[in-house]
């Protein structure tokens, strides 16, 4: 199995940019995630775009830079002061649940990024994101590859610009773009059949919107919904944040405590979804009030789940939940 996956990897990478293939391994073993051939394929993009600094190749035209792994392809961890890099926090923003990896960022005063969602670790993506940390928790679907979402960003881009040089500009670049992704085979479409093929798997939503999957036997074991709509639970989470003393706060937070009871009894059941989408709409809410149940709901439903590596992100995360410097290979 571990030769057919390399095999699968060498075949993937023998077609990709001149990147030397130590630098493709180290970008998927820093982070420890495998990374699909459009990443690689965008970056050779890039790279004729702008030979001397591909990471930037989009930044005064489109608004976007090359970030995440690209880094590492870039070999900006090579000239880091700090050895002691956290990959699993590089470019991991507010609402970043362990699912989402940063790829791409734009307008800071939003803090708009894309990057790949996966539901299972040592699985390759399923889709790319979007999402304005500055705005709140929704991550948005923007294609199943790296160049669809790009050109999504483009395709609005030119109907905001009026200048017509900066205009010619971004034209100029969504043809190369469109005609190099039609090349390479992959679709432009923002939803495309196997997203669509995903989206029957995701047993709820939650608070992010981008779903939940959790595997699920034909007798509905896996999943059981929690007992509260998201509005009903978005309200429990307002009157525990509003609260006006911490006796207030203890009180307002007895839903919650009912529905960690349910969640034990769900997880002895093997319906580790329950605990899975409570987390995740506790930390996608976003006060600190949660962390510390954040911290005993999704560590335990991904180990359950056999996530383990998001188990590990998320913990890292609670433990150093920012909302600036986010580039941990800043100089």
């Amino acid at each position: 199995m571990a030769s057919e996956k390399n095999g699968a990897v060498k075949k993937r990478r023998s077609n990709q940019a001149d990147n030397p293939d130590s630098l493709c391994e180290e970008a998927e073993t820093c982070y420890r995630l495998r990374l699909p051939e459009d990443f690689y394929q965008f970056w050779k993009f890039c790279e004729e775009l702008d030979p001397e600094k591909p990471s930037d190749a989009l930044v005064s035209s489109v608004g976007l830079k090359l970030v995440g792994p690209y880094d590492i392809i870039a070999g900006k961890h090579k000239k880091a002061k700090s050895t002691d890099v956290n990959f699993n926090l590089h470019w991991r923003f507010f609402y970043d649940p362990p699912e989402f990896q940063t790829i791409l960022v734009g307008d800071s005063r939003t803090q708009y990024h894309m990057g790949y969602f996966r539901d299972v670790p040592d699985e390759l993506p399923v889709w790319v994101g979007a999402n304005e940390a500055k705005k709140g928790c929704v991550i948005s679907q923007v294609g199943d590859n790296v160049f669809a979402a790009v050109k999504l960003f483009l395709s609005k881009k030119l109907n905001e610009v009026t200048d017509k040089k900066k205009n010619a500009v971004l034209k100029d670049i969504d043809e190369k773009l469109t005609r190099t992704a039609k090349e390479l085979g992959y679709s432009l479409e923002q939803k495309t059949v196997k997203m669509k093929q995903r989206d029957k798997k995701v047993v709820t939503k939650a608070f992010h919107g981008a779903g939940l999957v959790v595997p699920v036997d034909k007798n509905d074991v896996g999943y059981r919904e929690l007992p509260e709509t998201n509005a009903n639970l978005k309200k429990i989470c307002k009157a525990i944040v509003d609260a006006p003393t911490d006796e207030e706060r203890v009180k307002a937070f007895a839903p919650i405590q009912e529905m960690l009871t349910f969640v034990q009894f769900a997880n002895d059941e093997c319906d580790y979804g329950m605990g899975y989408e409570l987390g995740m709409d506790l930390f996608c809410y976003g006060s600190h009030y949660f962390h510390k149940t954040v911290g005993q709901l999704l560590p335990l439903a991904y180990s359950l789940l056999k996530r383990n590596l998001f188990a590990e992100i998320i913990e890292q995360h609670l433990g150093n939940r920012r909302e600036e410097d986010l580039d941990q290979l800043a100089p």
